[in-house]
C-alpha cells in the first residue's frame, strides 16, 4: 500500500493540519501497516487495529510527550509507537534489539512507563498527577485502560482513591467487549448494560440536535449542553458507578469516531476533577479474521496476510496444549476437578475443559489474586482446583498462595505456563521468577518436567498428592517424544540419572534438562565424561542424588530457567552445606538483570542457556579448578590437571 500520509507523519504534531477526510485515510493506512508489519513479527494485532481513531484523536488533543499518555498493559500501543516517531522501525517490532512490543520508557520520549500487566495504569497515572500538583504543573495525564483491566482490584483501588482525591486526571476506558478472553463478571455486565442502552442513547442525540437547532444561541447552548446532557444521562444509566466513584463520566463514545473523541477530550481537559470517557471500539476493525475471531488474533505468531493462516505449522504439540488435553482426560473421570484462570482461556489451554466440562470451569478475569483464593475456597470444600496462570502472573497473587492455600494445608495444584523465557513478549512476561517466589513457601511442591509426556504424568500425580503443588512448564512446542496411554506416579521428590558420566554432574530441571543432555554430548566428544539428572522436583529435592552427584564427579553444575537467585541452584547449595558436601558448584540460570526481548533461542542463547551454552561454561569451569581434588572420590579421578582446548563451540 502506498502510505501517502502515513509517511508524512513524524511527531504527533504533524496531525494538527490533517482534515477529516485525511485523519480517515490515515486511519486506513495505519491498519494497512500494522498487518503488514504484524503478519512478519506476530504481536497483539486486533487490540491496536480496535485503537487506531481513539489514538490519533489523543494525540490530536494532546500535546505529547508534555502530556502524559499511560498505556494500560500497552498491547493496545503500536499505534501509538507509528505515531511518535517509531512508524520507519516499526518493521523491528518485537525483534532481538528492534522495537519492544509494549510501551518502553528507553525507547521514545513519549513512553512514561515499561507497561506489560494489567490494572496499575491509573495508579501509576495518579501518583504522577499527585506529584505535578505538588510541583505546580499544568500538565494533563491521560490513562488508556481496557474494560478487561477493570476486572482488576487495583484498578477500583486507585479509581477509589483518585474520586476521593479529586484530582485532575482523565482516564480513557476503551471498551472492546474484550481482554483477551471474553470478559467476565458484574463490571463486564454493567458496562454492556451501558454500552446498549436504547433509551440513553436515543434520548441523548435527540437533546444534542435539539439544543444544536436554537435560533441564535444554538452554538453557544451546545457547550452547555454537553453537559445537560451529562445530567440526563446520569439519570439513565443504571449505577453511575464511575460517579459514584467521584469521577465525571463522559460516553459511551464511538471509538472510532475521531471528530467525537477530540470534542469530548477538549471538555475533559477543562473538568478540575478525575474524569472518564468511555469510548466503544471493536477489536480487530480492519482485518476481517481479527474481527471474526478477536480472542484468537489477540496476540497472533506470523501469519499471511491473504489467508490469515500460520506461516509455520508443526504436528508437535505445545507443553500448553498437551495440559490442556490431560486435564481434560483426568477431568472426564474424576467430578472433583475444577479448572480456573484469569483471563486467559485458550492462552492456557483450558479452552478445552471449558468445552469438555463447562460446569467445572471459572475464568475470573484479570484477577489472579482472587483466582487463588476462590481455588482454595473450592478446594475446602472437597472439590481439587487447578489453577492456570502464567508465571509472570502469578507473582501478583504470591500472599494468597502463602496466606489462603499453604498456610490452610489445601489441594490447590498451580499449572505455572509461561515458565522462563517466553520470547518476543520481553521482561515483563518472562517467567523468571516462578521458583524463587515459590520456592520458600511451606508445604508446597514444586515440579518441572523434562519434556511433554512428564508433564502430563506430573498433572496425574499433583492430583493424587491432596497437598499444593506447583508445575511449571515453557512457552514451547514439546520435544516430540511418545506420548504415554496411561499415567504414572511420579515418587515425591525423586529425580532419575539420563546419563552417568565421571567428571561433571548436570542437574537439571525443566526444559534445561534436554538442553543438558545436548552439552554432555558435546562435552563427550571433547573429551569431558558428564552426567546428566533430571532432578523433576524442585522441592522437595532429591538429597540421594545430590549427594551422589558430589561424590561422584569433580564438578556439579545446576541448570534452570530461572534467575539464579534464590532458585533450583540456591536449593542444591543449601542441601550441600546441610549434608556438609564440599565440592565445587556452578549454577547456570538466567541472570540477576531483565532479560530482552527476541526470539527464545536467541535469548537463550544470549544468556547460555543452550547447549552449547552450557557445555562452554562447564568447561570454563573445569579449567578453573583443573585436577584438584575436592573430594574423597574426586581425589582418585583427579590424579592428572586437566588441560582444556575448548573454545566456545
Amino acid at each position: 500500500m502506498d502510505y501517502k500520509i502515513l509517511n508524512t507523519i513524524k511527531t504527533p504534531k504533524d496531525l494538527e493540519h490533517l482534515s477529516h477526510a485525511e485523519l480517515a485515510q490515515l486511519a486506513t493506512e495505519i491498519r494497512s501497516r500494522l498487518i503488514e508489519i504484524v503478519s512478519e513479527t506476530g504481536g497483539h494485532l486486533a487490540p491496536s487495529l480496535g485503537v487506531v481513531e481513539l489514538t490519533i484523536a489523543l494525540h490530536r488533543s494532546l500535546n505529547s510527550p508534555k502530556d502524559k499518555i499511560i498505556w494500560d498493559v500497552g498491547h493496545q500501543s503500536y499505534v501509538h509507537k507509528i505515531l511518535t516517531g517509531r512508524n520507519e522501525t516499526f518493521s523491528t517490532l518485537r525483534q532481538y534489539g528492534g522495537l519492544a512490543g509494549f510501551p518502553k520508557k528507553g525507547e521514545s520520549e513519549h513512553d512514561f512507563l515499561d507497561s506489560g500487566h494489567a490494572s496499575n495504569s491509573i495508579s501509576f497515572a495518579l501518583g504522577m498527577a499527585e506529584a505535578r500538583d505538588k510541583k505546580g504543573g499544568k500538565e494533563h495525564i491521560i490513562v488508556v485502560i481496557g474494560d478487561g483491566s477493570l476486572t482488576g482490584g487495583m484498578a477500583y483501588e486507585a479509581l477509589n482513591q483518585a474520586g476521593h482525591l479529586e484530582t485532575r486526571l482523565v482516564v480513557v476506558l476503551n471498551d472492546n467487549e474484550m481482554s483477551i478472553s471474553p470478559n467476565v463478571g458484574a463490571m463486564s455486565s454493567y458496562l454492556a448494560q451501558v454500552r446498549l442502552d436504547p433509551t440513553h442513547t436515543r434520548l441523548r442525540k435527540e437533546i444534542e440536535q435539539r439544543i444544536k437547532k436554537l435560533p441564535a444561541i444554538g452554538g453557544l447552548v451546545y457547550d452547555i449542553g454537553m453537559h445537560i446532557k451529562e445530567s440526563v444521562k446520569a439519570l439513565l444509566v443504571p449505577g453511575m458507578l464511575f460517579e459514584e466513584l467521584g469521577f465525571t463520566y463522559i460516553g459511551p463514545l464511538d471509538g472510532h469516531d475521531i471528530g467525537e473523541l477530540e470534542r469530548n477530550l477538549v471538555l475533559a481537559k477543562q473538568v478540575e476533577g478525575p474524569v472518564l470517557i468511555h469510548a466503544i471500539t471493536k477489536k480487530g476493525l480492519g482485518y476481517a479474521p481479527a474481527v471474526e475471531k478477536p480472542e484468537k488474533w489477540h496476540g497472533i505468531a506470523p501469519f499471511v496476510k491473504r489467508t490469515g493462516e500460520p506461516r509455520s505449522t508443526s504436528d508437535v504439540p505445545t507443553f500448553t496444549q498437551v495440559f490442556g488435553d490431560t486435564l481434560v482426560n483426568l477431568g472426564n473421570k474424576n467430578d472433583k476437578i475444577v479448572g480456573i484462570t484469569a483471563a486467559m482461556t485458550s492462552g492456557t489451554g483450558l479452552d478445552r475443559f471449558a468445552k469438555a466440562h463447562p460446569d467445572r470451569f471459572y475464568d475470573v478475569g484479570i484477577a489472579e489474586q482472587h483466582a487463588v483464593t476462590f481455588a482454595a475456597g473450592l478446594a475446602m470444600e472437597g472439590f481439587q482446583p487447578v489453577v492456570a496462570i502464567y508465571s509472570t502472573f502469578l507473582q501478583r497473587s504470591l500472599d494468597q498462595i502463602i496466606e489462603d492455600v499453604n498456610l490452610q494445608e489445601l489441594p490447590v495444584v498451580f499449572a505455572v505456563d509461561r515458565a522462563g523465557i517466553v520470547g518476543e513478549d520481553g521482561p515483563t512476561h518472562h517467567g523468571a521468577f516462578d521458583l524463587s517466589y515459590l520456592r520458600s513457601i511451606p508445604g508446597l511442591i514444586i515440579m518441572a518436567p523434562k519434556d511433554e509426556d512428564e508433564l502430563r504424568h506430573m498433572l496425574f500425580t499433583a492430583l493424587k498428592m491432596k497437598r499444593a503443588v506447583a508445575i511449571r512448564y515453557p512457552r514451547d512446542k514439546g520435544f516430540g517424544v511418545e506420548i504415554s496411554k496411561d499415567y504414572r506416579i511420579i515418587p515425591e521428590g525423586k529425580g532419575e540419572i539420563l546419563v552417568e558420566g565421571s567428571d561433571v554432574c548436570l542437574l537439571a530441571v525443566g526444559r534445561m534438562v534436554q538442553n543438558s543432555v545436548d552439552a554432555a554430548t558435546m562435552l563427550r566428544d571433547r573429551g569431558v565424561s558428564a552426567s546428566v539428572v533430571n532432578m523433576r522436583f524442585v522441592k522437595p529435592l532429591d538429597t540421594e542424588l545430590v549427594a551422589w552427584a558430589a561424590e561422584n564427579h569433580k564438578l556439579v553444575v545446576t541448570v534452570e530457567e530461572n534467575s539464579i537467585i534464590g532458585g533450583f541452584g540456591s536449593g542444591v547449595l543449601e542441601t550441600m552445606a546441610e549434608l556438609g558436601l564440599s565440592i565445587p558448584v556452578h549454577r547456570l540460570g538466567l541472570p540477576d538483570r531483565f532479560i530482552s526481548h527476541g526470539s527464545m533461542k536467541r535469548l537463550l542463547a544470549e544468556v547460555g542457556l543452550d547447549a552449547n551454552g552450557i557445555a562452554y561454561s562447564v568447561n570454563r569451569k573445569l579449567d578453573e579448578i583443573g585436577g584438584k581434588a575436592h573430594s574423597k572420590v574426586a581425589v582418585k579421578r583427579a590424579a592428572g590437571k586437566r588441560t582444556s582446548v575448548f573454545k566456545k563451540f
